[in-house]
């Protein structure tokens, strides 16, 4: 597979800064201190997610979908691997319906296991759905989908596209086994920006990085 290298210009993208918890940074050769430092960069910003209100989640969900709409052409690349949104992370329910409305076909990830990729099901409006890991609702059916391009949430994000994600390494480990490469695009709120998440070599930069601060928007 060619090396992704850094993530090209972004779709969507405000300034960048580190908003996080005040903590000292790791030594960037010390793979233990930095995994600390992401522990608790990520405790901080997925509660800062969780502290934005409704409205906010809201309005960065329609931003984020209306700049999909724009990024993704589903005549070319039918077959998009999304999320089921969790612990706040922005809502693209109603963007998946338009998707399959204009004849693309979404695809929702399952934790097929530890330290394996993640299997993709199709999902479609009003399908059945049954509990996986962390109670994510996933697709009850064997329709599994190899997607052209994989949307994925991010809990923090740095300027170069690398994603801070909940630890497992799933979609890295994902986006490391398919073959041919797939376009990898990261969403997520402001609060989720990072000056670097001291990235390793199992790190997989996003090839776009969707972050969207809404009160920004409505001033601009």
């Amino acid at each position: 597979m060619t090396d992704r290298g850094y993530a090209s210009s972004p779709c969507y993208m405000h300034e960048w800064d580190d908003s996080a918890r005040a903590v000292s940074p790791p030594d960037p050769d010390n793979w233990s201190e930095i995994a600390r430092w992401r522990k608790l960069q990520r405790e901080d910003l997925i509660e800062k997610r969780l502290e934005l209100s409704v409205s906010t989640r809201q309005a960065t969900s329609r931003s984020i979908a209306a700049a999909l709409y724009n990024a993704v052409d589903v005549d070319s690349k039918p077959v998009i691997g999304v999320y089921w949104p969790f612990r706040g992370e922005p809502d693209l329910r109603d963007w998946m319906r338009r998707v399959t409305e204009r004849g693309g076909r979404i695809a929702l990830p399952e934790v097929a296991g530890k330290a394996k990729p993640l299997v993709f099901r199709e999902w479609t409006p009003g399908c059945s759905m049954r509990r996986g890991v962390w109670k994510i609702p996933v697709p009850d059916n064997n329709t599994c989908l190899l997607p052209d391009i994989v949307i994925s949430p991010v809990v923090g994000a740095d300027a170069a596209g690398f994603r801070l994600g909940y630890g497992g390494g799933f979609y890295d480990r994902t986006l490391a086994s398919l073959s041919p490469r797939v376009r990898a695009i990261g969403v997520g709120h402001v609060v989720s920006t990072l000056h670097t998440i001291y990235p390793q070599p199992h790190d997989i930069a996003m090839d776009d990085m969707i972050l969207v601060d809404p009160a920004r928007d409505q001033a601009q």
